[in-house]
């Protein structure tokens, strides 16, 4: 049983408030967490929490998600805890077919909890359809529990007050304690942000929900807020299959918003939007961005249990722009709040010889046809890149915070083609984005593209910031050679 006392308790996206609590205490040591696999429990056995959220109770982390049948129907609602965000313990299922009569017909997603200070209540909403997964019920439904991981009484399902469909949602709850669902609606068209009332058992009855991103057919919301910016990280509607994650800030929750940016690779590395967790500690707070790669997207070809995990760390170039790079592996130090990517490398600078500049992606933007230019070496992710085998000596150069590939744009042979960032074609059709490194002594190479033969060069030999990278015929100048260091 719970003994109450008063702790401090850490909910995504949330100031630390006073709660109920036991679990453990010690400090937790740094750990590696292996991405694109299934994350075991301590019991040995894949941890079954897909589409969840997680939230910090205490020292531990409980995380809530989809746990299903081999036949893809709802099981359970499952919980795990962790104070080190690698060994999971699982605790219990808080939610199945047997909880409640509406139950045993349902199908049950992306559950989210938070808490509520006011009534006491660990509050879970998630999204229900009828079993089998056809989609037409699009209702909302919450549970309730008096402690974090007991069992959730089921207080119903319900459509939005509007009576549009909710789909895809999470939760979010503010610095003031106002707590807010955001779901997909209008048959996924809408991504829509409603207040909740006071117990956060329903919508608020005098608040107009926004709808920020009317017809922009978004899903697998996550919103999460750093230093007084709101960000929504959302996906794409793609069925089962990964597709580009975008996101869009603001200073008020209700708006305005910016438009929609691309972040990440063009498929989030074969992921998809499930939670973004703060981890804070003595060092501050890191962002962690939780994705599922579906066990039945054409990656696996499985079943939504055979679902792996892909976890990253955001980071954040300015105030309210942000950045998701690749990493097979990601390390976690949840006493210092410390999220950082391991492996993927080696990664390098391209630093022009002419101007001692990077090559650079403008903005740090995750966008398709960005221009490459140059520009003063600071450390930036846009400004470190990776290689990979092409075949015949030559390699493809991805940009770190992008995951995308360097490219002559329009597979143009002319001189003063430009340079840009898009999706990698590995080969099919991409000899465009294919590049031979010839020493030039001292460190320095000229980059040949394979389609035109051509060398990247910076245009007309500019030393400032924001020269335009292009290809031109391969001279001996100092603004077509390039020092390659490891970062």
């Amino acid at each position: 049983m719970l003994r109450r006392a008063i702790i401090r308790m850490l909910v995504a996206g949330t100031a630390l408030i006073p709660l109920l609590t036991v679990g453990p205490s010690a400090h937790a040591a740094p750990v590696t967490v292996t991405n694109a696999t299934q994350f075991p429990d301590t019991d040995g056995n894949p941890v079954q929490a897909h589409g969840g959220g997680v939230i910090k109770v205490g020292s531990a982390y409980y995380w809530f998600g989809e746990n299903r049948h081999a036949n893809n129907d709802f099981k359970a609602v499952s919980v795990y805890r962790s104070t080190d965000l690698k060994t999971w313990e699982f605790r219990r299922d808080v939610l199945t077919q047997a909880s409640d009569p509406e139950l045993a017909l349902a199908g049950i997603e992306r559950p989210k909890v938070i808490y509520n200070s006011s009534t006491g209540k660990f509050v879970m909403w998630m999204h229900k359809e009828a079993k089998g997964g056809d989609y037409k019920e699009a209702r909302a439904a919450v549970a309730v529990s008096d402690t974090v991981d007991g069992d959730y009484d089921w207080q119903g399902s319900f459509r939005p007050p509007s009576g549009t469909t909710s789909r895809d949602q999470t939760l979010f709850k503010d610095d003031d304690g106002t707590a807010y669902q955001i779901s997909s609606g209008d048959g996924n068209a809408d991504l829509i942000i409603y207040r909740l009332n006071a117990d956060y058992t329903g919508y608020a009855a005098d608040v107009t929900p926004v709808n920020p991103w009317d017809g922009r057919f978004r899903e697998a919301p996550a919103l999460f807020k750093r230093n007084g910016v709101y960000f929504m990280l959302t996906s794409g509607n793609s069925g089962w299959e990964p597709n580009q994650q975008q996101y869009a800030t603001a200073r008020n929750i209700n708006g305005p918003w910016t438009s929609m940016s691309s972040v990440g690779g063009p498929t989030a590395y074969g992921s998809q939007t499930a939670f973004v967790l703060p981890v804070q500690g003595t060092s501050g707070t890191s962002y962690l961005y939780m994705g599922d790669r579906w066990g039945n997207s054409g990656l696996i070809n499985g079943t939504v249990n055979d679902s792996q995990y892909v976890w990253l760390p955001l980071s954040f170039p300015t105030a309210t722009t942000m950045v998701l790079p690749w990493y097979p592996q990601v390390s976690i130090d949840t006493e210092a709040g410390t999220v950082k990517g391991v492996g993927g490398g080696p990664h390098y600078t391209l630093a022009a010889r002419h101007s001692g500049k990077c090559v650079d992606i403008s903005d740090n933007s995750a966008n398709n046809s960005v221009a490459a230019l140059q520009y003063t070496c600071n450390g930036g992710l846009n400004q470190q890149w990776r290689t990979i085998d092409a075949g015949g000596g030559y390699v493809s150069v991805l940009a770190q915070h992008s995951g995308k590939c360097l490219e002559v744009g329009g597979s143009s042979t002319a001189d003063g083609a430009a340079v840009k960032q898009y999706p990698c074609n590995y080969g099919a059709g991409g000899d465009h984005q294919d590049w031979l490194f010839q020493d030039q002594g001292n460190g320095h190479f000229r980059l040949v593209n394979r389609n035109s033969g051509k060398c990247l060069d910076v245009t007309g030999a500019s030393v400032a910031d924001g020269a335009q990278l292009i290809q031109y015929t391969c001279g001996s100048g100092a603004n077509q050679q390039f020092k390659r260091t490891a970062v």
